[in-house]
């Protein structure tokens, strides 16, 4: 992890164009290529950030640097540094991930025994799927043998459809599993984060605890 604070100019083309005016920012490199800049408030979210993969070149102007960080959807991002207040690299380790909660945990092991309940012909390939960022919670096929990623929440929230969103753009990067489709299946589901998964081509879907559990109708509801 490499954490620079400095003040800094940034500009982001891509799916859209924006501006951030110089500033003292942090701009945080993690091992894997991920980079976000963050700003002193707005609590956890970054003012802009670029998923790995990514390439990224350092260039020197007179006494200023410029990072001009690409990948390979188009997407640019441009920083301009005036200024280091601090450059700091951390050497972390492997993670060992997000432990789930018991809800979580029971939600997933119950929708993995019920998977063909979300739609006819789905099957289950495995639980916890292993990526290189992360384990999927299911990786499933459905009745046109096309790959299905689900991401399981008890609560449904925009953090939770962005890291849907990364594992999408990991797996289908391999030509074994693509295209891969994504579900997000949550108790609840805010309003922000079903506006941003049906933006991004992800289903949303709503689960019952009860009904997985057999007390209920086993009816599930995909929207």
């Amino acid at each position: 992890m490499r954490l620079v604070i400095a003040n800094c100019t940034v500009d982001y083309s891509g799916r859209l164009d924006a501006h951030l005016p110089q500033a003292i920012r942090l701009i945080m490199v993690k091992a894997d290529g991920c980079i976000a800049i963050h700003a002193d408030g707005g609590a956890y979210k970054p003012l802009n950030w670029m998923n790995a993969p990514n390439n990224v070149r350092e260039l020197e102007e007179g006494s200023e640097l410029t990072w001009v960080v690409t990948n390979p959807k188009g997407e640019k991002l441009t920083i301009q540094i005036h200024e280091v207040v601090s450059d700091v690299a951390h050497d972390m380790g492997s993670d060992p991930g997000l432990e789930k909660d018991g809800v979580e945990a029971h939600l997933q092991e119950l929708l993995a025994a019920n998977i063909g309940d979300i739609c006819d012909g789905m099957v289950l390939v495995r639980r916890e799927y292993p990526t290189d960022i992360g384990p999927v919670d299911l990786l499933c096929r459905d009745v046109n043998d096309a790959a299905v990623a689900i991401e399981i929440k008890r609560r449904g929230e925009i953090d939770g459809v962005e890291q849907l969103s990364r594992y999408l753009d990991y797996l289908n990067r391999d030509g074994n599993l693509r295209p891969v489709s994504g579900i997000f299946a949550a108790q609840e589901i805010k309003p922000q984060a079903r506006v941003l998964a049906e933006d991004r081509g992800i289903e949303c879907l709503l689960l019952n605890y009860d009904e997985l559990r057999g007390i209920q109708s086993n009816e599930l509801k995909l929207f």
